[in-house]
């Protein structure tokens, strides 16, 4: 999703045009999220940025684009340029059992 959001609308109150904008933000994530996965594929990842415009946008990570999107309105911005581009993810297995080689064995082997 690249998204434009107008944060300020004539007639409503701002208030409510913002959580308006973050409940579409958050039904994209489980929309996105509720997809079926294809083999060899653990999970959903996204990679999020958000900005007053498509050129100034930062990366952001998930949990953090709702509260972007508040610093945006805070400021006074009459829009908020949002972009969720899902992506496959797959869990990384960490080794177990390092830190005992660590250790020193006494003469008996234990």
């Amino acid at each position: 999703m690249k998204k434009n959001f107008p944060l300020q609308a004539e007639g409503k109150h701002p208030d409510r045009v913002l959580e308006a904008v973050k409940h579409e933000i958050r039904k994209y994530f489980k929309r996105e999220r509720n997809r079926a996965l294809p083999k060899g594929v653990d999970f959903w990842d996204f990679d999020c940025k958000v900005g007053l415009s498509a050129d100034s946008a930062e990366v952001v990570r998930v949990g953090a684009v709702i509260e972007a999107v508040d610093a945006a309105a805070k400021t006074g911005a009459s829009s908020v340029y949002v972009e969720i581009l899902s992506k496959h993810g797959v869990r990384v297995i960490k080794a177990q059992g390092l830190d005992d080689l660590d250790q020193p064995v006494d003469d008996h082997g234990y």
